[in-house]
């Protein structure tokens, strides 16, 4: 379902000789209201109203309007890979005129920049505003502590834990799938982290690229590592393969902060202490949630992680357009959302002292001192690759005896995939 919000303008000023910009993204619920909040200084500055449309369906949205010749001026999206493919087409406008690049250079990361010229022409169509690292392990402190649970500092120190928990009688893991259409990408998450701290960048990015097969060997065992976590029969998991699949991923932490936890642990982005805290009001940082990182899977590649953000592109020119773009570069804009929480600010001018608890800070930290850092390998793969991935790690988690079947699958779509 899509819901429609309007942000109206409350600033001085007539709203309509000033106009309105039409905005799609993924947001809904707190998330929502957080963009909301962004952009009411905008507005009120402004006199602009920002229409923003939320859906899960985004990208079968964006591909049907844009081929219709109805696109919205600005697009939110998670998935680079599609605005790269309407840049190829022709469809969205290249920003280099209309954002100030050298504020943009000396405020971003030009690992960011340089995933906003996706093809390789010096222009750019995207631009990043918001980042958030995966491959955060979240865990109740008051949980562990009453059991007597240690923080692993090594995956065989995750293993025994997970034994240890498991032989009390409860589950170690808490995971959530759904998500619509999208259904299956937590479980991505999953495996993109074990990939690259496993395997290290270079089969990382020839997966990405469509020349590391996924019945290679090292794809392979990323999966069989993932099935450890979920145990025989997903044995190490609340609820089994269906509660997995049945539950929104925002719902993942529910179980974990019951009396007595159904599970100990969940694997989530930095995003998801928005959705604890919707959730539950009286969850505090530090004291009933914290996190570690997944630990490192190889000695050969430490410090490995993938990170994700969230992207614009401009499909229609209109000057509101061109106002709401340039605004959201900036770290006025950015900082909104990072002391709400949730989001990591990619302009370096946000300080480290505005996020709002140490978990933010810790967050936005390990983003700037990953030793090994990897923008998420499904959201640059191509709409189809993506799309079967996802829906084939779904199938692993219903029966993990299909391996080698969902891997020859995966294969014959990845050969085709990249050919169009």
């Amino acid at each position: 379902m899509i819901a429609l919000l309007t942000a109206v303008a409350c600033g001085t000023g007539s709203t309509q000789s000033a106009g309105s910009v039409k905005v799609i993204g993924v947001w809904s619920g707190q998330e929502q209201l957080n963009f909301l909040a962004v952009v009411k200084p905008f507005e009120d500055s402004t006199g602009i109203k920002v229409n923003f449309e939320s859906s899960r369906d985004e990208d079968a949205i964006l591909t049907t309007r844009v081929g219709a010749g109805n696109p919205p001026d600005l697009a939110a999206a998670p998935s680079p890979q599609l605005l790269t493919q309407f840049a190829k087409q022709g469809k969205i406008i290249a920003l280099n005129d209309i954002v100030d690049m050298t504020a943009l250079q000396a405020n971003t990361a030009d690992s960011w920049i340089k995933l906003g010229e996706p093809l390789g022409d010096g222009k750019l169509y995207q631009i990043f505003s918001w980042a958030a690292v995966k491959g955060l392990i979240w865990y109740s402190p008051k949980n562990f502590t009453a059991k007597n649970y240690q923080v692993p500092k090594t995956y065989d120190d995750l293993l025994s834990l997970q034994s240890q928990i498991k032989s009390s009688g409860t589950t170690p893991w808490c995971i959530a799938i759904e998500s619509g259409s999208a259904t299956g990408w937590p479980a991505s998450d999953w495996l993109k982290e074990i990939v690259l701290s496993q395997a290290g960048p270079d089969v990382y990015d020839k997966w990405v690229a469509g020349t590391q097969k996924w019945s290679s060997p090292e794809i392979k065992t990323a999966f069989q590592t993932f099935g450890k976590f979920l145990g025989p029969g997903n044995s190490n998991v609340y609820g089994g393969a269906q509660n997995v699949i049945a539950t929104n991923f925002g719902d993942v932490g529910k179980p974990m902060f019951l009396n007595p936890p159904k599970c100990y642990m969940l694997n989530q982005a930095s995003f998801i202490t928005t959705f604890f805290t919707s959730a539950n009001p009286n969850l505090k940082p530090e004291t009933d949630f914290n996190f570690f990182a997944l630990p490192d899977l190889s000695t050969q590649f430490t410090g490995a992680h993938v990170v994700a953000g969230d992207s614009w592109s401009m499909f229609r020119d209109t000057p509101q357009a061109r106002k709401l773009i340039k605004y959201l570069t900036t770290a006025e804009a950015q900082d909104i959302w990072v002391k709400k929480g949730g989001k990591l600010a990619v302009n370096k001018q946000v300080p480290l002292s505005d996020y709002p608890d140490a978990l933010s800070k810790a967050s936005a930290d390990l983003v700037v001192n990953t030793k090994i850092g990897k923008y998420d390998a499904t959201d640059q793969m191509p709409a189809d690759m993506k799309a079967a991935a996802w829906a084939d790690l779904v199938k692993f988690i219903q029966n993990q005896n299909q391996l080698d079947t969902l891997l020859a699958h995966l294969d014959s779509v990845q050969a085709k995939a990249y050919k169009t």
